[in-house]
């Protein structure tokens, strides 16, 4: 029984210390090109949650059980809004674009959302919200209606794209770690997927 304990306490698991492979951020072009069909397909519950998903940067759990109290005060949405994250247990601000405004207002009115009920419902009766299972089914049809391969995306992928554009539209680390309230600059750094080659990368192109 000891030796079985001892043997238990010494077992490494399997990803400690190694970078699990991330699945990949959306880039702007194939942000819009799935806006563009969500759009045209006349949606409005998948356009309003891409839209939020890509502004929120949320995990999928706090994603799908927003409120419309979360995100908007009497008839008018937020610019910004601050909830409580689940697996942190400690609050996060994010924007809400004109676009991803427009998007819940319409759903709002014609889905009749009202103050205290979720904005994503689910259709299942045991259920008062979509799962994230069922989010990242619909993540895997999103990409996949643009030639992408579902297998290399999911929902993290929405949630590290706004971030990720933008590091590469600025490289300011602290900016992003700021903007994601990550208390180390080494999370940031693992959440955007930094490489030695895109420190070199970015080097090379700074002329001095």
């Amino acid at each position: 029984m000891i030796l079985q304990r001892v043997e238990s306490e010494k077992r490494i698991p399997w990803n400690k210390g190694k970078l699990i492979e991330q699945k990949l951020p959306l880039k702007a072009s194939q942000v819009w090109s799935i806006r563009t069909l969500l759009l045209r397909s006349g949606n409005k519950r998948d356009l309003a949650l891409f839209n939020l998903a890509i502004d929120s940067k949320l995990r999928g759990c706090d994603l799908v059980s927003l409120k419309r109290s979360d995100v908007a005060h009497s008839n008018r949405v937020l610019s910004r809004a601050t909830v409580m994250q689940k697996k942190t247990h400690s609050p996060v601000t994010f924007e809400i674009t004109d676009k991803t405004r427009t998007a819940l207002d319409v759903l709002f009115e014609e889905a009749g959302i009202r103050h205290d009920d979720y904005i994503f419902k689910s259709r299942l009766h045991n259920s008062q919200h979509i799962t994230t299972r069922t989010y990242a089914r619909i993540v895997g049809h999103w990409v996949e209606s643009i030639g992408l391969d579902a297998s290399d995306y999911g929902t993290h992928s929405l949630r590290r794209t706004k971030a990720s554009l933008l590091y590469k539209m600025r490289h300011n680390l602290r900016e992003i770690q700021i903007l994601l309230e990550h208390k180390k600059i080494e999370s940031t750094i693992h959440y955007l997927g930094i490489t030695f080659e895109d420190a070199l990368e970015s080097s090379e192109h700074l002329d001095l």
